[in-house]
């Protein structure tokens, strides 16, 4: 194959999850489907915490932020790919395709992060009740959100970095449905032995110590809980914990799914259909594991929907207006 320079190649081809015409419509319906739930779920979740004084608290707060970064997450992939499919063209221009890359490292890292720090979050309000409010005190919740988003925009800006040193060969066909850092690496004509090095250094940094963090927190919870005398102070301190662990246990079981698949299975096009487990599945039930589980959660719900029902009228009094 032909090798050429970064700076000559101006497009890249996403090949998508299936060649078959017959079933684009239906991919495109059940993404489509898929992205709107995904957004107005996360949504809801925003507004039914910023909407309730009752909600703010830094778990919620933090709840907050994750369900916007799902929604970013959801608009980096799936968009482009439901433009693709209803033009019927597999085009991707080479910037867009870093962007992809870039940005999917940055939100997938910060959900990373935020996983961490919700499960601090657990971890200091069970075992320092009394002391929670000082500890988890605005500045610090600011701050922690702030420190999450920096470790993720410095590790994704050194993987697009290391992408740019890259030559890339003339067959420049992506057998995913968006750019995916593994895949684009894969096309390289030059030496990727860095990148490739560089992946897995950085996952096991970025990705294993919030994971390490995680376990180690549950590790203390569940032991904690477990020595609880009273049966319904187990059951309050599961309940708080429970939708996060989901949660948790959704996002890693997810990735992992996708790492085995792919060592695996030679088929790139099978371990494109995995990753949408965790690439667009994950984000759309994150919003019903929480609003189901968490009781707090259905009671602002119920008011935003009553809210968005239920208008409160609104008078003229001498020009000036006011609410009944």
């Amino acid at each position: 194959m032909e090798a050429r320079n970064h700076t000559a190649v101006s497009e890249f081809l996403l090949l998508g999850l299936t060649e078959d015409p017959a079933l684009q419509p239906l991919i495109f319906s059940l993404f489509l489907s898929m992205y709107l739930v995904t957004v107005l779920g996360n949504l809801l979740i925003i507004l039914a915490v910023s909407s309730d004084s009752h909600l703010h608290t830094p778990m919620y707060f933090f709840l907050s932020n994750l369900s916007l970064t799902d929604i970013c997450l959801s608009n980096i992939a799936v968009p482009k790919m439901l433009v693709n499919i209803q033009t019927q063209t597999q085009r991707i221009t080479y910037t867009g395709c870093l962007s992809q890359v870039c940005f999917f490292l940055v939100f997938t890292g910060l959900e990373n992060c935020h996983l961490a720090v919700m499960a601090y979050d657990r971890y200091v309000a069970i075992f320092h009740p009394l002391r929670y409010t000082i500890i988890m005190n605005p500045s610090l919740c600011i701050l922690l959100v702030l420190l999450s988003l920096l470790i993720s925009v410095v590790h994704a800006l050194l993987h697009t970095l290391m992408v740019l040193r890259l030559s890339f060969c003339s067959d420049l066909e992506v057998p995913h449905f968006f750019c995916e850092l593994a895949q684009v690496i894969e096309l390289a004509c030059s030496d990727a032995l860095i990148n490739n090095l560089l992946v897995y250094f950085v996952a096991g940094l970025f990705a294993g110590v919030p994971l390490a963090g995680i376990i180690f927190s549950y590790i203390n919870i569940v032991s904690s809980v477990l020595r609880m005398p009273s049966s319904e102070g187990k059951y309050k301190a599961f309940s708080t914990c429970g939708s996060h662990l989901s949660v948790v246990s959704l996002f890693y079981g997810t990735g992992f799914g996708v790492y085995i698949s792919s060592a695996v299975t030679d088929s790139p096009r099978k371990t494109a259909v995995a990753s949408v487990m965790y690439s667009v599945v994950t984000q759309m039930l994150n919003p019903f594991i929480y609003s189901l589980r968490d009781r707090d959660m259905k009671g602002a719900l119920r008011k935003l929907f009553g809210r968005i029902a239920f208008p409160p009228r609104c008078t003229t009094c001498f020009g000036l207006g006011f609410i009944e």
